[in-house]
């Protein structure tokens, strides 16, 4: 066999690498270096599907799956970032659960989200707490402000590892509790809730904190609407706040800069519903939304088991997605939480009515397409209402 040996070449106009037409095979004995760069970098124009690139940011390799899915990342099971049985043997992307009940509980539980099995012990927050904003980078989850107790308190997790969380810092605006959370790999948004200064109340309060240093949060912007108990999502350069209550339900959908300071835009769509304390996780292109309440009285009758989303680079209305299919009334659930890998959006848990009916059931859907839930495993401490959930394989990474 002939060998050529090539370190740089061309095609006849100099304005790149010509192309390589049939069976191609590339041997050696040391590696294969692909284009590289950060995600603000990844081209966008007459880009081929299936092409390849590594992603400094998210330190990962990532294949480009069409105009309407973008760039996903590879899933990869690191076996030096954990371990276990179940859905934990190995790590690829892990979702952490925390908090949340009725009353509230200071329980972390954890998942691998590339599996299928029953959550695990991870540790515990400082103190008890339900209805806070969760954030994450690829390493660190933030857990902000809370109900029951009241608190402007923000813990801090290692995601690769176990342990008890530890003390960031404080939300400066006031308890701000009940808001939501997005997040890119370095900074976390949390937004609206029901605190804040100087009135407390339903606000349209937007903070933010630098995930990889402890300290208190600083004034970022305005959401566009006041509200509480909403869903929320990222891309890597944006954040999506969607639904609500101020008291009465809402179904606006707010974008938000991440990388810049200053107020949200309306998306100039809606969900398909208007509903509070809803679900909510993302990948680096589409966002879901699912449960939630969206009609009075507090009973089982007033949640939905509807599952909506969106594309996130673009604005326009939530196309509906699927059904919940489990717990009461076929997954009429109270969720307010959800975590995602680059294919998948795992939903652990919800409660029912009267409060404390818990549902412990983990469900997933595959993002890239269209369909009810399916069973992914069981959590092991209740499945309440008010958690806080994210993982380090979100679309903001």
């Amino acid at each position: 066999m002939s060998k050529i040996n090539v370190r740089s070449f061309s095609n006849e106009n100099e304005d790149g690498a010509p192309d390589l037409v049939g069976i191609t095979t590339f041997s050696a004995t040391s590696y294969f270096v692909p284009t590289r760069g950060t995600t603000e970098q990844r081209p966008s124009d007459h880009v081929e599907v299936g092409s390849l690139r590594y992603n400094y940011d998210i330190k990962n390799l990532e294949y480009y799956k069409g105009d309407t899915l973008g760039w996903s990342q590879f899933e990869l099971i690191d076996p030096d970032l954990g371990g276990g049985t179940g859905s934990n043997t190995g790590l690829g992307v892990r979702g952490i659960k925390g908090g949340g009940g009725n009353p509230s509980t200071d329980v972390i539980e954890f998942f691998t989200l590339s599996t299928l099995g029953n959550s695990q012990d991870f540790g515990n927050l400082t103190s008890s707490g339900k209805a806070q904003s969760g954030a994450s980078s690829r390493t660190r989850g933030l857990f902000a402000a809370s109900d029951s107790p009241n608190s402007n308190r923000i813990d801090f997790i290692t995601i690769a590892s176990t342990g008890d969380a530890l003390d960031f810092g404080d939300v400066a605006s006031g308890s701000q509790r009940h808001a939501n959370g997005v997040a890119s790999q370095t900074r976390a948004l949390f937004c609206g809730g029901y605190g804040g200064s100087p009135v407390p109340g339903h606000c349209n309060i937007i903070d933010y904190v630098t995930i990889a240093q402890t300290g208190d949060t600083q004034d970022f912007g305005d959401l566009s609407y006041t509200m509480t108990n909403g869903g929320s999502c990222a891309s890597s350069t944006r954040g999506v706040v969607a639904g609500g209550q101020q008291p009465g339900y809402i179904n606006n959908i707010d974008f938000i800069t991440i990388s810049s300071l200053g107020s949200a835009v309306d998306s100039g769509g809606d969900l398909t519903i208007a509903r509070r304390s809803l679900g909510s996780a993302s990948n680096s292109t589409r966002g879901i939304f699912f449960g939630g309440q969206n009609a009075n009285p507090n009973s089982n009758a007033g949640l939905t088991n509807r599952i909506d989303y969106i594309t996130i680079a673009s604005g326009g209305d939530a196309q509906d997605f699927g059904d919940l299919t489990f717990g009461v009334n076929n997954g009429a659930i109270n969720p307010m939480t959800g975590m995602a890998s680059a294919t998948r959006v795992v939903m652990p848990g919800g409660t029912a009515f009267p409060f404390g009916t818990d549902v412990n059931n983990i469900v997933y859907v595959e993002i890239a397409t269209l369909g009810n839930s399916v069973d992914f495993g069981t959590l092991a401490t209740r499945g309440t209402s008010g958690v806080s959930a994210f993982s380090n394989g979100h679309g903001g990474l």
